[in-house]
């Protein structure tokens, strides 16, 4: 129960890797908050069978909303100890042929949706043993495929946040690290694959299974450990750091996996 006693605000956690965060942090005894934009967040208590949950139906890239959720929130448990901002959006298109609102929807919400809960949750942090989790990518800070400019920049500039604010929390006793997933089989990623193929989405899941040494995409469970850890005070001495879970999808030197 390395989490006991611990309020943790998520966003993005009605689905996907912010769902299996949720999942994990309440087996280790947290108390939870999700922010989702999904009206299925409302029924998050009643889905996994846990009291222990709270879902608001929220918008981040609207402000004025995320400080209403977060007050109603701390209002109930008093404080913050963990807020992992989870919440994100991709959708493919090549540079030339994207627009601008387009380009600004992947900006408003993976860039100033984690600039706005953030800003709204510090007040309410705990110091000294406070822990803020980043989502991140392996796309942008390490790697990226045609078609993903807007959603690399955000993720890589979303690396950056990570740093800069870890240097400025320190003295508060806050940490700041971030996650850079590579695969992780959630509604995101099938979406993905039916924009490539929409004919047969899951052989294009099976081909990116297959490029990855590890031989499979990751779970949703298996991310929500690793911010768990990164919440907890066994990763007392971490900050400002990115931590790569991708089964092995960056080694490869070359293309092919044979060569």
């Amino acid at each position: 129960m390395k989490l006991d006693n611990k309020i943790a605000l998520v966003t993005g956690g009605a689905k996907g890797n912010g769902l299996g965060i949720v999942k994990v942090f309440l087996k280790y005894g947290a108390k939870v908050g999700v922010l989702d934009y999904d009206k299925e967040v409302l029924n998050i208590a009643e889905y996994l069978n846990n009291e222990n949950v709270m879902g608001f139906f929220v918008d981040i890239r609207d402000k004025e909303a995320v400080n209403q959720a977060i007050k109603d929130f701390v209002l109930k448990y008093g404080k913050i100890d963990i807020l992992v901002n989870n919440a994100g959006v991709c959708s493919l298109a090549k540079f030339a042929d994207m627009d601008d609102e387009l380009r600004d929807f992947h900006f408003d919400v993976n860039i100033k949706g984690t600039w706005n809960v953030t800003k709204s949750s510090l007040p309410y942090m705990t110091k000294n043993t406070g822990s803020i989790v980043n989502l991140s990518s392996v796309t942008g800070p390490m790697v990226a495929d045609s078609g993903e400019v807007a959603y690399a920049t955000t993720k890589a500039a979303v690396l950056g946040f990570t740093k800069a604010l870890a240097a400025e929390l320190v003295q508060d006793g806050i940490r700041v690290n971030a996650i850079l997933p590579g695969y992780i089989r959630t509604p995101m990623v099938d979406g993905m694959a039916k924009e490539t193929n929409p004919e047969n989405p899951e052989s294009v899941v099976k081909g990116i299974a297959a490029g990855i040494p590890m031989g499979r995409l990751g779970t949703i469970e298996e991310l929500g450990e690793l911010a768990a850890f990164l919440a907890s005070d066994e990763s007392s001495y971490i900050t400002a750091q990115g931590i790569v879970i991708d089964g092995g999808s960056t080694l490869p030197e070359t293309m092919s996996m044979g060569v």
